[in-house]
């Protein structure tokens, strides 16, 4: 899928989660910028500088993960990365400095010295992630890291993503996996046949479809009392048992789902897990409507 007059602006420093169905145009749109092919109108900049125009100084501060990562197999951890380090101008000092500090990032020290071509999937996408990080880019593009990864690999994934929130950088990550944009991303960009359907922050995105809908599990034995209680809360509009968790809908954003959080835990209920499933019914609805 082509994308068609895409523009979207991303704010310096956020994690920025690229939403769409297949064939969306988001993987087109991340082969665009990082010049693996090329638009035929209009530009793509990163950091100021645009791809179309200077390829080479656009990516010069920026890491990447497009597609399934490729490695000799032959190699070690420590071997590939001296060689991708050294192709990017990296000298053999900082080089020995800081691939150990990527390998631990990464999770990958115990495998420093194995081969590639013994690891699983999920360990190649480790060593991908490692060597976006290598040169200390400001912006790392992703294009579905967790794509193909068993339940343990994805979790792995989102683990080492959370861990480089707290870093000034600058993520652009393509994915079809609702739970995950949610988890990871403090906005969000949704496309549909190349054109954009919307791009602002996580939580007005969640909160366009009204009341929240949060799902929460408890340890506690579910009893018409205990419905009762937790309907009575502050900004809680319903609620009722859904196999075992009381699904609720609340009215506001993360500051009453945080708080609701400590009311029920007041109430003497032991809390297990709660999630959210806004963005799932702001997803459909969108691309029901762009259909």
């Amino acid at each position: 899928m082509a994308v068609d007059s895409l523009t979207v602006s991303v704010k310096k420093n956020s994690f920025t989660g690229f939403l769409g169905p297949n064939g969306a145009g988001k993987s087109t749109t991340l082969k665009i910028l990082t010049n693996l092919i090329r638009a035929s109108s209009g530009s793509a900049l990163l950091n100021g500088v645009d791809v179309t125009k200077d390829a080479k100084g656009a990516l010069m501060d920026v890491g990447t993960v497009v597609e399934t990562p490729e490695f000799y197999s032959y190699l070690t951890p420590v071997e590939t990365m001296t060689y991708l380090g050294k192709i990017n101008g990296m000298s053999s000092e900082s080089l020995s400095s800081k691939i150990p500090e990527i390998l631990e990032k990464v999770k990958m020290t115990e495998w420093s010295d194995k081969r590639i071509g013994t690891f699983s999937k999920g360990m190649r996408q480790r060593i991908a992630l490692g060597q976006a990080l290598l040169t200390d880019p400001s912006v790392i593009l992703l294009d579905e890291p967790t794509s193909g990864l068993d339940p343990r690999g994805m979790i792995e994934i989102r683990e080492i993503l959370k861990s480089l929130k707290t870093r000034d950088l600058t993520i652009f990550m393509s994915s079809h996996m609702l739970y995950e944009v949610s988890d990871l991303c403090d906005r969000i960009a949704m496309i549909n046949h190349g054109k954009l359907l919307v791009h602002d922050t996580t939580e007005k995105i969640m909160n366009t479809a009204g009341a929240r809908v949060v799902k929460i599990k408890v340890l506690s034995d579910l009893t018409k009392d205990v419905i009762n209680n937790i309907e009575s809360l502050p900004n809680v509009v319903s609620a009722e048992i859904d196999r075992g968790s009381i699904e609720l809908k609340l009215n506001g954003g993360d500051t009453e789902q945080a708080n609701l959080l400590k009311d029920v835990t007041a109430l003497g209920l032991d809390v297990c897990t709660i999630t959210n499933d806004n963005l799932e019914s702001v997803y459909l609805d969108l691309i029901k409507e762009s259909r």
